[in-house]
């Protein structure tokens, strides 16, 4: 198959899917074409399975902001007919649906039809979308997609009770290489790099905006160094990162903190991790933790959206609501003060994440594909 992809090329959640489902299609020997403003940061190689199109929006200066999404569907036009594209896969409702939507119209005009999957990931529906501004063009946008999906059941059922839909919605879960983690290919990790031998190793990893909750996990992680030797590594970038630093400092961890800034290298950090934090208000699946917990490191979070879905509470970690983080910091001492206890979590860790294996979920959206194309086929 010929797929184009519409992705955020951040290191967002949904971009990181997005970018690892193409490379995996592209493996298994379809044609992937990438269409957003900039390479991904995931899309580290192109081959002759991968490509990528740049999204150019000219600065023109009768609109105060640029008109994004009507230079995706213009560049989703083109790359379709260039390509011989069989399917559009956009990631996110808006702008991407709503673009690819305006991209299906046109073609239409000149006798193409090419259907379009639309992949909810959790921003565009629990935040953005439910605003009464984008509302209806959320819902447009669901209900013109010939084929839609939503990365957790939770997720699922917000935008049934949240939009006036008329599609059915089909639960894929996000996805993980387990074969990429853990570190494997870089040797043995180095704990000693980042921590003296007598601490445990804690980690958060987010875009540090206030929905999740950074300063839970600086308060969190304040009440296990009390108890436990332990150091907090935070990965990322975003707005609560200077707050976060005042409260670390008010707190007198200064010493026990390291902030590294965004990286595409999480697993080589996640190796040398005992636990991870992720106190989230709001998260639709929690991928972050999946990889976490890909790398033997069990997971502290709250009970909210899909997390419930990926982290099994007593399993692979625990769950609590938001906000307790006394529950949090408790349980997370439960597993870090005993050596055999926490061992036996790493593996139930891992365990838990086998079964969001790549080789079992991306199989998946390659049959959606398929079904999907031919049900547009069929009905010309």
């Amino acid at each position: 198959m010929n797929i184009a992809i519409v992705c955020y090329p951040t290191f967002g959640g949904s971009g990181v899917l997005a970018t690892e489902l193409g490379i995996a299609l592209a493996d298994m020997g379809h044609q992937v074409h990438f269409v957003t403003y900039k390479q991904p940061v995931k899309l580290a190689l192109l081959s002759h399975q991968v490509h990528f199109h740049e999204v150019v929006v000219p600065d023109y200066p009768l609109f105060r902001y640029q008109p994004y999404e009507l230079a995706l569907s213009s560049k989703l036009l083109n790359v379709v007919k260039d390509y011989n594209i069989e399917l559009l896969h956009v990631h996110y409702a808006i702008p991407h649906a709503y673009a690819g939507y305006m991209a299906q119209q046109m073609l239409r005009g000149e006798g193409i039809n090419i259907p379009m999957v639309t992949t909810l990931h959790g921003t565009d529906i629990t935040l953005v979308g439910n605003h009464p501004f984008y509302k209806p063009a959320v819902t447009f946008s669901i209900n013109n997609s010939d084929a839609v999906t939503s990365v957790s059941e939770s997720l699922k059922q917000d935008t049934i009770n949240q939009f006036n839909i008329n599609k059915s919605i089909e639960v894929i879960p996000n996805f993980i290489d387990l074969s990429k983690k853990m570190g494997q290919q870089d040797g043995p990790c180095e704990r000693s790099a980042m921590a003296a031998p007598d601490e445990r190793i804690i980690t958060h990893v987010s875009n540090l905006r206030p929905v999740k909750r950074l300063m839970d996990v600086i308060d969190i992680f304040n009440r296990i160094a009390h108890k436990c030797p332990a150091r907090l590594i935070i990965v990322g970038d975003g707005p609560d990162k200077d707050p976060a630093k005042a409260l670390i400092e008010q707190k007198g961890l200064k010493s026990k903190v390291q902030f590294m800034g965004n990286s595409d290298e999480v697993h080589k950090i996640l190796c040398l991790s005992d636990l991870f934090l992720l106190p989230s208000e709001i998260e639709s699946f929690g991928l972050a933790a999946l990889e976490a917990m890909a790398c033997r490191v069990p997971v502290i979070s709250t009970n909210v959206g899909g997390l419930p879905e990926v982290n099994l509470h007593g399993f692979s970690g625990y769950l609590s609501e938001v906000g307790d983080v006394d529950s949090m910091a408790q349980n997370a001492l439960s597993i870090l003060k005993n050596e055999a206890i926490l061992d036996q979590f790493k593996d139930q860790a891992r365990a838990q994440a086998s079964n969001f294996s790549i080789d079992l979920v991306v199989p998946k959206y390659e049959a959606l594909y398929k079904r999907t194309i031919a049900e547009t086929v069929a009905s010309v």
